[in-house]
C-alpha cells in the first residue's frame, strides 16, 4: 500500500511520530512517500519524495491540525485519494485519528476497516479584463476576497448563476463548502452546513449593512465576485486561508464546485454531531451553576 505523508514541523514530536510510523510501515507492508521538508527528520532508510506520487497513492495521512490537512488535500491536486486526519493540535475538527490511537489507526488502515466523508470542493479562476485566466488550486474550505492593507470596508459585486445578487460593502466575502462552514465562515455568522449536503455557503464578513445575510446556494452554481472601482484598492483572494493572491478591478473571481470531492477517512462511530459537540463545545453549559 502507498501511503504519502504530509506534516507540520512546527510540532515538537513529530520525529519521534515519524519514527513510529516508519517501524509500523515496514510491519503493515507499506511504502511511504513524504514531503521533502520533512525528510530530516525521517530515520534511515528515509520515504520516497511525495511530489510525483499523489497519483498512486493509497491514503494519504496529515500529521498536524486542521490547517495540515487542508494542505495535504492541496497536494493531492484532485486524487481520489482518501486522507487520514491525525491530530497533534488543540482542535482538528476535520482529524479522525491521535497520537493515542495513531498504531490502531494505521492496522486499520492496512486492513481497510474505515469509512469515508466525501467532501465536496471549490475549484476557483481570476480573468482579467484582457480575458486571461489564471486558476487557483482546489480548496476543501473556502475562497475569500477580502481587504489588504488598512482596515476598510470593500465594494464587491456578487453574482450567482448570472443573476446578480447585489453589491456587497463589507470586508469581504467569503464562498465556503459545507465542510468550510464550520470554520471561517462560521465564525463571520454563516450557517452551519451538515457535511452530506450538497451546497455553497455565501458569507458576508463585516457586512456595512444590516440587510446582508448569509446565502446557502446549489452546489452546482457558479459564484462570480467582482471588485467595484474607487473601493478596489489591495484586495486579495485567499485559499483555505494559506495561499493567497491579488484581484484587481476589472478582474472577476469565479468559484464553482471542483470536479471531484475529496475524500476523508472515518474511524470508528462517532459522527459529525458528537465531533461538533466534543470540539466547539456546541450547546456546552457545563460552566453554568445549577439553581
Amino acid at each position: 500500500m502507498n501511503v504519502g505523508v504530509v506534516g507540520n514541523p512546527s510540532y515538537r514530536d513529530l520525529g519521534t511520530i515519524l519514527e513510529t510510523l516508519a517501524r509500523a510501515a515496514s510491519r503493515l507492508g507499506f511504502t511511504l512517500y513524504t514531503e521533502e521538508s520533512l525528510l530530516p527528520l525521517w530515520p534511515q532508510p528515509k520515504p520516497q519524495p511525495l511530489a510525483a506520487a499523489a497519483a498512486v497513492l493509497d491514503c494519504l495521512l496529515t500529521l498536524g491540525g486542521d490547517g495540515t490537512l487542508l494542505r495535504g488535500a492541496r497536494a493531492l491536486n484532485g486524487a481520489n485519494t482518501p486522507i487520514l486526519g491525525v491530530n497533534l493540535g488543540r482542535v482538528g475538527f476535520l482529524t479522525t485519528a491521535s497520537t493515542q490511537t495513531l498504531d490502531w489507526a494505521l492496522d486499520a488502515i492496512a486492513r481497510k476497516a474505515y469509512g469515508t466523508e466525501t467532501r465536496l470542493a471549490l475549484q476557483s479562476s481570476i480573468t482579467d479584463k484582457q480575458g486571461k485566466t489564471r486558476v487557483g488550486p482546489t480548496v476543501l474550505n473556502d475562497v475569500v476576497v477580502h481587504k489588504g492593507g488598512i482596515a476598510r470596508v470593500v465594494r464587491l459585486k456578487v453574482v450567482v448563476d448570472g443573476d446578480e445578487v447585489g453589491q456587497y460593502s463589507a470586508d469581504g466575502i467569503i464562498v465556503a463548502t459545507p465542510t468550510g462552514s464550520t470554520a471561517y465562515s462560521m465564525s463571520a455568522g454563516g450557517p452551519i452546513v451538515v457535511p452530506s449536503v450538497d451546497a455553497i455557503v455565501v458569507t458576508a464578513i463585516c457586512p456595512h449593512t444590516l440587510a446582508v445575510r448569509p446565502l446557502v446556494l446549489a452546489a452546482h452554481s457558479t459564484v462570480s465576485i467582482e471588485p467595484i472601482p474607487p473601493w478596489a484598492e489591495e484586495v486579495l483572494v485567499s485559499y483555505d486561508g494559506q495561499l493567497g493572491t491579488t484581484i484587481q478591478p476589472g478582474d472577476r473571481l469565479v468559484v464553482k464546485r471542483a470536479d471531484r470531492p475529496l475524500l476523508l477517512i472515518r474511524l470508528g462511530p462517532e459522527g459529525f454531531f458528537a465531533r461538533m459537540r466534543k470540539k466547539l463545545q456546541w450547546g456546552d453549559l457545563s460552566d453554568r451553576e445549577r439553581k
